[in-house]
């Protein structure tokens, strides 16, 4: 039965059929991709404060971290504090700002912003509707954990609005390529 199950799933080009658009990447965002501006529910601290992710990294050199959650473990015990404690090194490399961004509510945020005691350089933002993780393929379903979709772990390097490197994790979760550490070695 999955020996039928499995012919009968094949990609469309070895049906004979052809795609006129093929959105499909193999990858999150990929070097030289533009950050995109205009996405709805990215907020910084409260809902009132919307910010335009895409404008705010236009101009000079900028990290963008995604985590998948507020207050997991992973992101409270080493990548996100990674980057806070090699900030200056991070600077002393032309880094402006780090954006973290998660699938979370603005509320959750800056009380995680808060718990961290982030610097004002690092920037911990709400994706609170996932458009900035889709806009990058970086939306995945996490329901069994989390309750809903949230963000990839990854990191990218954005120079005047483009992305200049990026640091996917293989697992998705895990932090070991997006660590701050690893992006400090490619600067």
């Amino acid at each position: 039965m999955l020996q039928g199950i499995r012919s009968a799933i094949r990609p469309a080009s070895a049906s004979g059929l052809r795609f006129f658009h093929n959105t499909t990447r193999t990858q999150m965002f990929q070097v030289g991709d533009v950050i995109k501006t205009g996405l709805a529910g990215v907020q910084e601290n409260a809902p009132s404060n919307a910010i335009d992710l895409g404008k705010l990294v236009s101009k000079g050199k900028h990290i963008i971290v995604g985590v998948p959650a507020a207050f997991s473990p992973a992101c409270s015990a080493s990548h996100v504090p990674g980057y806070i404690a090699h900030l200056s090194d991070l600077q002393a490399k032309g880094v402006q700002d780090v954006f973290v961004t998660c699938v979370n509510d603005a509320f959750v945020t800056k009380a995680w912003a808060e718990s961290l005691k982030t610097p004002e350089q690092v920037h911990i933002v709400a994706d609170t509707k996932g458009e900035f993780a889709k806009s990058g393929d970086t939306l995945f379903d996490s329901e069994e954990v989390f309750g809903n979709k949230r963000n990839y772990r990854y990191a990218v390097v954005v120079e005047d609005g483009k992305v200049v490197s990026t640091f996917e994790e293989p697992d998705k979760t895990g932090v070991n390529v997006s660590s701050a550490e690893n992006v400090l070695k490619s600067l």
